[in-house]
């Protein structure tokens, strides 16, 4: 037990000193090439042409997994701290924009597919699982939560009454538009397209648009009838 205690400070030692060494060198001083170079013994896996900007904070990279051709951002976040199970999985050619955040609490696996956009300020938090597809695009300011307080007991404080937490799951070409929240328990099926606003608390079937608060299905793509506004 001990052993395994020194060897994670060890380890978050070992990370802090890459990180902030390299982390604010910006890319006038070749920092993205030094960082996919020297960054790459850190993480569970890290593929090849990796992009990641100055600023980006990384916490438990040992749990971290990146794919090929992967953008990360100036001012990202990726923490995967807290649980010896947590895991972070980014697939070939994510891109997540300035200022997103994902990060786990216990037992939290985030898996984000191949080709998936994330815009900038968006918030991606367990510790429920969370399963985003491939060619998703969530737009700037969502939110995606997989979990949710208790607060049945009026005798007790709602932060201790702890948390549930089912997991989300974000099937294949979803399109959130912006300020999208997602809770936890919710599917959204492949094909998608949530508009700006929206909360969804419950399941979307594949290829419907959704919108409002809490979001309905007003229109399925497949259909004859499809929708002509934007959704954000």
């Amino acid at each position: 037990m001990m052993k395994e205690k020194y060897s994670q400070k060890l380890q978050r030692l070992q990370e802090l000193l890459l990180t902030t060494i390299l982390g604010d060198i910006p890319k006038i001083a070749f920092g993205p090439q030094l960082r996919r170079l020297l960054y790459r013994n850190l993480f569970a896996v890290m593929g090849k042409q990796v992009y990641i900007q100055h600023g980006v904070e990384f916490i438990n990279t040992s749990a971290i997994e990146i794919g090929h051709g992967t953008h990360i951002f100036k001012d990202v976040r990726l923490d995967a701290k807290g649980h010896p199970n947590n895991r972070i999985y980014l697939g070939n050619q994510v891109a997540l924009e300035r200022n997103v955040d994902i990060g786990c609490l216990k037992d939290t696996y985030i898996y984000i597919g191949d080709e998936t956009f994330i815009a900038p300020n968006v918030c991606i938090a367990g510790p429920g699982n969370i399963r985003i597809g491939k060619q998703c695009m969530i737009a700037s300011h969502s939110g995606i939560y997989a979990n949710s307080h208790n607060f049945a007991d009026t005798s007790i404080p709602i932060k201790d009454q702890g948390t549930t937490c089912q997991g989300i799951v974000i099937e294949d070409d979803c399109w959130l538009g912006h300020g999208v929240t997602v809770l936890d328990g919710v599917t959204i099926g492949k094909g998608s397209v949530i508009g700006a606003g929206a909360v969804v608390n419950r399941d979307i079937p594949p290829y419907s648009i959704a919108v409002g608060i809490p979001a309905k299905v007003i229109k399925s793509r497949i259909s004859k009838e499809l929708l002509t506004s934007s959704p954000g």
